[in-house]
């Protein structure tokens, strides 16, 4: 089931198609309340949609402006932010429109199937699936080791990665790491350094829950598997210069600060 925890904000729950904008939204001067329109972006309408953005700005009229929505009957379904901020919130709340925060809004699309329970804090996508993976940074004198994918590779295909695959059953996060380390390398390794709480990276329709983790390597003789075209040693600033899957480098930075203090 592809379902996330936030928190809740105003109870109720709907379901309905998502309209995602990705700058902070006022209702006030946002939005034509007798139509539900738009007045930013692609003039597209909000009524029954799911309304995705990040957080409100401007005047607390903003709050009466979602009122005088729900009373010509062109209210979203519900709301979902990355951080509720006080003018929506309370705007949903004397509306009755459900509302969440606390999410990674990152993994909703556009035309995204939704289902937003207000009461237990919850959104549930319809048309997607989630695929539970490892992504490892392996660490040697030589910098990170990134590998390169094939242009017809299933997921992600052309752009570098770290030690990647899926988790299968009955299988550990970290015994999976190892696994895919050796048989996509030739290397191994101890026990990870660093592991961190899993990431969701969205490709199409698919979301990967990826665990991933930092590794010591001793050898960087590495011998590919087939599964990845080239290989570079790589020193981590120069990670963001490169073509990668989603979220490489904050997760990579993100470990190496741990490490550093240890």
């Amino acid at each position: 089931m592809s379902k996330f925890s936030g928190r809740t904000i105003s109870k109720g729950k709907a379901r309905g198609i998502v309209l995602k904008i990705d700058t902070a939204f006022s209702f006030l001067g946002g939005v034509d309340t007798s139509t539900g329109s738009l007045k930013v972006g692609d003039n597209e309408n909000i009524c029954n949609k799911i309304f995705v953005f990040p957080q409100g700005k401007g005047s607390t009229v903003g709050s009466f402006t979602m009122y005088d929505l729900k009373a010509n009957n062109k209210h979203p379904a519900a709301v979902i932010n990355k951080a509720a901020e006080t003018i929506v919130a309370t705007g949903a709340v004397i509306s009755s429109i459900p509302m969440i925060d606390s999410v990674d809004i990152d993994i909703l699309r556009t035309g995204d199937d939704v289902t937003v329970d207000g009461n237990d804090g919850t959104m549930e996508l319809h048309n997607v699936k989630i695929i539970t993976s490892v992504s490892s940074a392996l660490l040697s004198d030589k910098g990170i080791l990134m590998l390169e994918r094939p242009d017809d590779a299933s997921s992600f295909p052309g752009v570098w990665s770290l030690v990647a695959g899926k988790i299968e059953e009955n299988e550990s996060a970290a015994d999976a790491a190892k696994r895919e380390i050796y048989e996509e390398t030739g290397l191994s390794v101890h026990d990870p350094l660093i592991s961190l709480d899993p990431i969701f990276v969205r490709e199409n329709d698919v979301i990967w829950k990826v665990y991933p983790f930092l590794f010591r390597c001793g050898s960087t003789d590495v011998k590919l598997n087939g599964e990845n075209k080239n290989y570079k040693w790589v020193v981590p600033e120069n990670i963001e210069q490169m073509c990668t899957v989603t979220s490489t480098l904050s997760a990579v930075r993100k470990m190496l600060s741990e490490l550093a203090g240890k």
